[in-house]
């Protein structure tokens, strides 16, 4: 879908090579540059799976020479993402407008926790309180419990890399209809936020405040895990109640006076005590099994490598590769799957990005001076 797209990423860590990965998985030709004569990120792998299907060349951005490179690079670009501190790339000489002078049309990627103008905008930072700050951490967890999310999931993808990819395409679209380049400015602060917009309508109705256990989907014994005997977990969530029904006929509960009260709030304390002696009783298998071909909206809770095993990675959702567990990529267009890319050896295509980057220099000064300089 973006074949003929180019984008040149600098290396940081989390939501940016994220975001760069999906835009490779999309099609993109993405250019990875790695910090030169240094190891890996601490906690990443010498080849990462965020780098599949990208190219890779080293360069050392506080050295003249491979500035120039960069900025050469940069300038044969349709977007670019980076994710330092605000100010970083201007420094550099690698900044929107110094960029922007040699490459009108670029579509300028920038992901950061605070945004690039805040009153924290300086400061560091990581998922939990980009998220912590904005509410999106507000009501995560049950009641009573410390708020936790999955990692990274919330801030560093959802609010951050995903929201990036929106703004890069978007800025593509404008640019393919003005022949103008623009800068995303992608806070995960922000884009944490904005995904709370959901909850906030159904604030709107009343059905989500700001006492965690008291809404919708924070407080109901059909809105929940639980844990099953031998320590596996299954998912409750039949907010509808025609599949509410559904549940509570599968448990034999179909004539239970108070279990009928759906949403009395004074009752959903002690009901969700008794379904977690219930579901206490047999292991997360059977419970699997029980509600596995209905609508009553149980699932277990699967690791991704169970997922890998289960019937519905029929899909091909989860995959290994050069021996790595992997989310294939998404989405899908006209129903088919597409092939993952390998991940690159740091510097792997050095030799092959100057060579084109020499043959683009050349063609371009031989259209500013037919018949040769």
């Amino acid at each position: 879908m973006l074949r003929g797209i180019r984008i040149i990423e600098i290396e940081a860590l989390g939501p940016a090579p994220f975001a760069a990965m999906m835009l490779a998985d999309l099609g993109a030709e993405v250019i990875c540059i790695h910090r030169k004569g240094t190891a890996a990120p601490p906690g990443m792998p010498e080849r990462s799976i965020l780098d599949r299907g990208k190219k890779s060349i080293a360069l050392d951005l506080k050295n003249a020479q491979d500035l120039q490179i960069a900025q050469e690079l940069i300038a044969t670009a349709d977007g670019l993402i980076e994710g330092f501190r605000p100010g970083v790339m201007e420094r550099l000489g690698l900044g929107p407008t110094q960029m922007h002078q040699k490459n009108p049309k670029l579509v300028y990627g920038r992901m950061t926790g605070w945004g690039q103008q805040s009153p924290r905008a300086t400061q560091a930072g990581h998922d939990l309180n980009y998220i912590a700050l904005s509410g999106a951490l507000w009501s995560a967890s049950a009641p009573n419990d410390t708020p936790l999310t999955p990692p990274t999931l919330v801030g560093d993808v959802g609010g951050g890399a995903l929201y990036l990819v929106a703004g890069l395409l978007a800025g593509l679209l404008r640019t393919a209809q003005t022949g103008v380049g623009t800068v995303v400015d992608a806070a995960i602060y922000d884009g944490s936020a904005h995904m709370m917009n959901l909850l906030m309508a159904l604030r709107q109705a009343g059905g989500f405040g700001e006492t965690r256990g008291e809404n919708l989907l924070d407080g109901p014994h059909w809105s929940r895990t639980y844990l099953c005997k031998g320590g596996g977990y299954i998912a409750v969530q039949c907010f509808e109640p025609k599949f509410y029904a559904i549940f509570l006929a599968k448990l034999g509960l179909g004539d239970d006076s108070d279990f009928l009260r759906q949403f009395d709030k004074t009752l959903w304390p002690e009901l969700t005590a008794r379904l977690s002696g219930r579901f206490a009783e047999h292991p997360r298998e059977y419970w699997a099994d029980m509600f596995n071909d209905c609508d009553a909206c149980v699932t277990a809770v699967l690791s991704p490598a169970e997922a890998a095993q289960d019937a519905m990675n029929s899909r091909k959702t989860w995959l290994t590769q050069d021996g790595h567990l992997q989310a294939a990529p998404v989405p899908r267009f006209d129903g088919k799957t597409r092939p993952v890319g390998t991940s690159p050896y740091r510097d792997q295509h050095r030799a092959h990005i100057l060579a084109d980057l020499a043959d683009r220099l050349t063609s371009s000064s031989n259209q500013k001076y037919p018949g040769g300089v």
